[in-house]
């Protein structure tokens, strides 16, 4: 009897990890684990020289605050110092990266979601003959199929 429990169990495992919304869901996350590393390298590699070069050498990754009142020359100083650092910059870099991701999403989101415009439906050229139901010109005064007037 265990045995076969177990057997059922894998089974409904297999059919749940199988559907289509958890497989959706799981290359999801892979895509955005692989967009996350873009950004970020983006915004490393490419944002933030361009802010350190228009705020006159600023880097945001140096801007830290030790909790001991001691002096160090940077960052990676501090912490294998033992200090204890409020890393700052570091949290400023991690709110610009959320906000590039953030746009990027929108700006994808608002692109898929967006309603398509509804092409407006040709003018009608054709109507139905009252009588014998066959489709006649619209300007028709009188039906060719079975002759009867109409309006």
């Amino acid at each position: 009897m265990g045995k076969e429990k177990a057997k059922g169990f894998l089974k409904e495992f297999k059919e749940f990890a199988m559907k289509g919304n958890v497989i959706d869901l799981a290359v999801g996350i892979i895509i955005g684990s692989a967009f996350t590393a873009i950004v970020t390298s983006f915004v490393n590699d490419i944002i933030m020289p361009l802010i350190a070069k228009l705020t006159g050498g600023l880097d945001f990754s140096q801007l830290f605050i030790t909790l001991d009142g001691a002096k160090y020359d940077n960052l990676k100083a501090a912490q294998d110092a033992g200090a204890a650092v409020l890393a700052y910059g570091n949290f400023i870099t991690a709110i610009i990266n959320f906000l590039i991701i953030a746009l990027v999403l929108f700006i994808v989101l608002k692109k898929i979601l967006m309603p398509k415009k509804k092409e407006e439906p040709a003018p009608a050229t054709t109507k139905e003959c009252p009588y014998c139901k066959s489709e006649i010109n619209i300007e028709a005064t009188k039906c060719p199929h079975c002759t009867s007037e109409v309006k």
